[in-house]
C-alpha cells in the first residue's frame, strides 16, 4: 500500500469526511505463461514483551479467490486474438475492460506474437500486454533496475483502546519517542526512519501500519515489525484480535522499460508507480483508458496498423514525452529522500506540507505539469529551513546531475 504523507513533527491528521484530492481480449486463468520466479519466505522470531506484541496472533481473515465472471478459455476454440493480457490484477482487468468496449474484432496474421503456456498450448495475438507485476521477465530494460523500495506492515485490529481521534486519520507520524528504551532500534531508525499510519474506525477497531517510505536496499520485515511493536507498546495499544494483516513491498523509481518493444506493459512493471510515494492504483486506473484508446486506434483501424507502428503507438500512449520528463523529476525526489536521515526527513516534509496545497496535492497525485513541477521545486526550496537546504545542496548533487542528464536524453 503506497502510504500518503503528511507533516512530521507531530502526526498529521485530516477529517475522514473531507477528501484530500478534489471481448477479443483474452484472460487466461487456466493456463500460465512461462515465467519463473524464485521466492524465499523467511520466518523471524521477535522477542518483545507481551504488552503491545501482536505478532503471535493469526489473522482471522484469509485472502479469497477473485470473484469474476470471466469465462474459462479453451485454447483450441480460438488460437488467435487481437490482444492478450497476462495478469488479472487491477491494471490488467481495467485495461481488458476498456479494450473490450471498443469491440475490436480485426484478425490479421502477418504480425503476431506467441505465448507458450504450461500445458503446451500456444496463443497468438497482434499485441501482448504484460500486467503480471514487478517480477515479470517479459518486459525488457536497457538499464539496471536500481529500485528504491517501500516496505510496510499493517494490521486491521480490535484493540482495548487507542489514543487517536475518531474523526481523523494519521497519515504520517515520524516521532521516535517510542524507541527510548530500544537503543538498537533507535540508532537504526535515525538512519532509515519509519512512520506510523493510523485510521481508526471506532474506539476499538483501527488500521495501523508501520512504513519505510523508501530505502535501498530494502529494510527487512523483521525490523519493521520490531519498530511497530515498540510503537504500539509506547502508545498503550493492546491488540485483542487481529482481523487482517498487510505485508507490502513496492519497488519505486528505476528506469522505464525500453520504449517501444514488442510486449506492452501496464501496472507495476510499466513504471507507473510514483517514484517518491509508491502510489500507483488510482493513476493506473486513469491511464488504462488512454492505452486502450491507442490500441483501438490501431487494431480497430481499417489501415491494419500492426507490428512496430502498433508498439510505438501504445507505448507512447502510456509514456508521452512530458510524462517521462515528469517521472524523471519524481525519481530525483526519491533519490533525495534516500539521502536523508530522520531529522532531515522531518525537516523536508515540514517544508513540503507548508506549500500551497495545490502543489503538494498535485505532486502526490501526479497531476502537476512539467512547468508546475519546476514551480513546485522552487517553492519547496524557498520554504525549506536552512538545514534542509543544506541537506539538499550537499547530499543531492549527484542525483540532480543524473536527473538533468536523463531529461536531456529524453528531449533528444
Amino acid at each position: 500500500m503506497g502510504t500518503l504523507v503528511g507533516p512530521v513533527l507531530s502526526a498529521f491528521t485530516t477529517s475522514k469526511n473531507r477528501p484530500l484530492f478534489p471481448s477479443p481480449t483474452a484472460s487466461l486463468p487456466s493456463s500460465k505463461p512461462h515465467l519463473t520466479t524464485s521466492r524465499k519466505i523467511h520466518h523471524h522470531e521477535i522477542n518483545t514483551s507481551r504488552f503491545g506484541n501482536f505478532l503471535h496472533l493469526t489473522p482471522e481473515s484469509k485472502p479469497g479467490c477473485l470473484d469474476s465472471d470471466l469465462p474459462w478459455f479453451n485454447p483450441s476454440d480460438r488460437p488467435c486474438f487481437d490482444v492478450i493480457i497476462i495478469g488479472t490484477g487491477p491494471g490488467g482487468l481495467r485495461l481488458a475492460e476498456q479494450v473490450s468496449q471498443y469491440g475490436i474484432k480485426v484478425k490479421h496474421e502477418e504480425f503476431e506474437s506467441t505465448i507458450q503456456c504450461d500445458d503446451g498450448s500456444e496463443l497468438k495475438a497482434s499485441l501482448i500486454v504484460d500486467a503480471s507485476g514487478f517480477s515479470s521477465s517479459f518486459v525488457e530494460y536497457d538499464k539496471p533496475r536500481n529500485y528504491g523500495y517501500q516496505i510496510a506492515h499493517g494490521i486491521l485490529a480490535e484493540v482495548d483502546s487507542h489514543p487517536f481521534d475518531l474523526d481523523k486519520m494519521v497519515l504520517m507520524d515520524w516521532r521516535d519517542s517510542h524507541l527510548g528504551n530500544e537503543p538498537y532500534l533507535r540508532v537504526n531508525n535515525s538512519k532509515l526512519a519509519t512512520f506510523l499510519y493510523a485510521m481508526p474506525f471506532d474506539s476499538n477497531l483501527i488500521f495501523l501500519e508501520e512504513t519505510s517510505l523508501v530505502s535501498r536496499p530494502v529494510l527487512s520485515y523483521s525490523e519493521i515489525k520490531r519498530r511497530m511493536v515498540a510503537r504500539l507498546r509506547h502508545l498503550g495499544i493492546r491488540v485483542r484480535r487481529l482481523i487482517e494483516d498487510e505485508k507490502c513491498l513496492i519497488p519505486m523509481g528505476g528506469p522505464l522499460p525500453r520504449i517501444p518493444q514488442n510486449v506492452m506493459a501496464i501496472g507495476g512493471i510499466s513504471g507507473v508507480v510514483h517514484p517518491s510515494t509508491g502510489y500507483m492504483v488510482a493513476r493506473m486506473m486513469a491511464l488504462a483508458p488512454l492505452v486502450a484508446e491507442a490500441i483501438a486506434e490501431c487494431l480497430g483501424s481499417t489501415r491494419m496498423i500492426r507490428g512496430r507502428p502498433l508498439y510505438h503507438k501504445v507505448w507512447n500512449g502510456l509514456w508521452p514525452i512530458e510524462r517521462r520528463l515528469s517521472r524523471e523529476f519524481c525519481c530525483f525526489g526519491m533519490e533525495t529522500l534516500l539521502k536523508l536521515d530522520l531529522v532531515g526527513t522531518r525537516n523536508f516534509f515540514e517544508a513540503f506540507f507548508d506549500l500551497d496545497p495545490y502543489y503538494w496535492h498535485g505532486f502526490l497525485s501526479s497531476r502537476l505539469s512539467l512547468h508546475e513541477l519546476a514551480s513546485f521545486s522552487l517553492s519547496l526550496f524557498g520554504h525549506a529551513s536552512n538545514s534542509s537546504r543544506l541537506d539538499i545542496v550537499s547530499k543531492c548533487p549527484v542525483p540532480l546531475v543524473r536527473m538533468l542528464g536523463n531529461l536531456a536524453l529524453q528531449v533528444i
